[in-house]
């Protein structure tokens, strides 16, 4: 059967075929059945037409139909698209470790460090010590996280593994409202520079001697910051360590408050601080020992000792610290004071420690800081983006001085020098060496404790 679109086409081969017929067959009259042959094909063409129109017509709406459908189908997505922006889904970036930032201010860090050394102690041949000689730890593997919680709030819980040992570091909770920053838990109190800078961005192995010689530890307690322009105010209240709560050793009291002044001198960053400190260390605690390390870590060996003193009530130090960056150059001062409070009339000995630091990138870098504290070297030119990493120089003195009021532990001067190349903002490796020398130690070398020790040490530091 054929389409009623060829039918049309065969009525109008065939009108125009009538039409093209000479004028002279035309001219013969038309017969009847002629004349009704052509009247029906004439009406047929006509039937042909209009069903022709009806379906063009419907093709239209058709399209019309379909334009509405897809325009309404590009709304819903749109409105669909805006309402998923405005529930702000989670974001994850990448900051050594993945950082991920959720609606209303929910976000969620991982946290670690792995810190490896390894050198060695040289002391006078007159010495024996199994502490001497080559030694290597892993001396902090910290893991954790970190993150915010809607409403101003924070966390932060940390727990170092080190020396086959779980010890936790960090574990507070934190409020921010503007300048000020109230915190609740395990965490530094405010001793000083050095002391409150990362592990991760001193320029040495070690701290200046009289951080580890004085307790400085992390403790138990609730406390206050407050930043305005370029000061800041610290305040807190304290008990012990975490890890000293469970044993009898945990009545102490104490309290730590801490200002720092930090103006800009165009380029230059400024530090200047000054601390207050105070211990009641409890009827449990009834002596109290000073000591220190050469310059590393790694060795149990203390070449100065004060021994356990008794009669110990409580401590009270105070602390000043000065700092500078310029570009790739930096320089840093601390001194510390500490006075153990004695029972009765018995000697209340003072001791004291100091360190004075410089340092200078070799690389187009510069010493992170902020809020009162180093921070890290952000690498200008990494390696593994075409770059050499940050290269830096320093040199140090350090002097601990523990004899004082008939104790005495010996005094301690290093003189120090490291090498640092920061890879990228993650990976940095150190070299150290130490000369130390000694008066009045409390090892003796041919009977006498008047003499010098030299230690190198290397590290291997990844952190994110």
């Amino acid at each position: 059967m054929k389409s009623p679109m060829l039918k049309t086409i065969g009525l109008l081969a065939g009108t125009a075929t009538i039409a093209l017929t000479p004028a002279s067959a035309m001219a013969a009259p038309l017969t009847e059945e002629q004349a009704a042959a052509l009247l029906g094909k004439m009406n047929q063409l006509e039937r042909e037409v209009a069903d022709l129109r009806a379906q063009l017509g419907n093709v239209q709406q058709t399209q019309q139909v379909s334009a509405s459908a897809i325009a309404a189908t590009d709304a819903k997505i749109a409105a669909t698209e805006e309402k998923l922006a405005q529930q702000d889904p989670v974001k994850v970036g990448w900051k050594g470790a993945p950082e991920m930032k959720g609606a209303d201010g929910w976000s969620f860090k991982p946290r670690g460090r792995l810190l490896y050394d390894f050198g060695t102690v040289n002391a006078p041949d007159s010495i024996v010590d199994a502490g001497l000689g080559f030694g290597n730890e892993a001396r902090r593997i910290r893991l954790g996280a970190s993150g915010s919680i809607p409403g101003g709030f924070g966390y932060k819980l940390e727990a170092d593994f080190a020396d086959n040992a779980i010890d936790l570091t960090d574990a507070i909770i934190t409020y921010e409202d503007g300048g000020l920053t109230l915190t609740a838990g395990q965490h530094n109190n405010f001793q000083g520079l050095e002391e409150l800078s990362s592990s991760n961005d001193t320029s040495f192995i070690e701290r200046a001697g009289f951080t580890d010689a004085f307790g400085f530890e992390r403790q138990v307690g609730l406390s206050a910051q407050y930043g305005v322009s370029d000061l800041l105010f610290q305040a807190g209240v304290f008990t012990d360590n975490i890890d000293d709560l469970s044993s009898d050793e945990n009545d102490s009291v104490g309290f730590d408050v801490r200002a720092v002044a930090m103006p800009k001198f165009g380029d230059v960053q400024s530090h200047f601080g000054a601390s207050y400190h105070y211990r009641d260390l409890g009827d449990a605690m009834t002596s109290r020992r000073y000591r220190q390390r050469p310059a590393v870590h790694f060795t149990d060996t203390r070449f100065i000792d004060t021994g356990n003193i008794s009669g110990a009530e409580s401590e009270s130090s105070y602390g000043l610290e000065a700092a500078v960056i310029s570009g790739r150059f930096h320089a840093a001062a601390e001194g510390h004071w500490l006075r153990l409070n004695r029972t009765g009339a018995l000697a209340d000995p003072t001791f004291f420690g100091g360190s004075v630091e410089a340092g200078f990138f070799l690389t187009d870098d510069t010493r992170g800081y902020k809020e009162g504290v180093f921070k890290g070297v952000k690498v200008s030119n990494p390696v593994g983006q075409g770059g050499m990493g940050a290269w830096q120089i320093n040199v140090r003195y350090d002097h601990l001085d523990l004899v004082d009021a008939g104790f005495s532990g010996g005094t301690q001067d290093a003189y120090q020098a490291s090498l640092i190349w920061t890879a990228n903002d993650y990976v940095r490796f150190l070299m150290t060496y130490a000369r130390l020398d000694y008066n009045s130690a409390a090892i003796l070398a041919a009977g006498s404790g008047d003499y010098s020790v030299d230690s190198f040490a290397g590290r291997f530091q990844l952190s994110f």
